[in-house]
């Protein structure tokens, strides 16, 4: 397994999700962010001490985004052709293995990536058995 290139440390300038306006208040209020639009809305106004709205400003560098704490980024893998993508991207993406792959399938992707230098983010799901 090949390690990732060196990058710029990767620097999270919000970790906290946005949380919608009233939604810890009422239930049928999903917390999921919404642009508050109300005309006397303290939110939108950006009164002091009311919750922060999402802004162009909260951006990651666009150098280290998407990427893991590892330093590659994720590569969605469905099949051992996939995986030959990204034998000359070794350091720069990591192969994670799609949801709906078998693990018949899961064992020769984990081999093929083996024999390339690639990374796999989850060579585990799926193919350890309980005991």
């Amino acid at each position: 397994m090949v390690s990732a290139k060196k990058h710029v440390p990767i620097v999270k300038k919000r970790t906290k999700r946005f949380h919608r306006h009233q939604s810890d208040t009422y239930k049928c209020v999903d917390a999921s962010w919404r642009k508050p639009k109300g005309i006397d809305n303290r939110v939108r106004r950006r009164f002091k001490g009311q919750m922060v709205m999402p802004s162009i400003g909260f951006g990651s560098n666009k150098k280290t985004r998407h990427m893991m704490p590892s330093g590659h980024k994720a590569f969605l893998v469905n099949n051992v052709r996939d995986v030959e993508l990204l034998l000359m991207h070794n350091k720069t993406f990591a192969a994670e293995i799609s949801h709906a792959v078998s693990s018949r399938k899961r064992i020769t992707i984990i081999e093929r990536a083996k024999e390339l230098g690639v990374k796999v983010t989850n060579p585990k799901a799926r193919v350890t058995t309980e005991v």
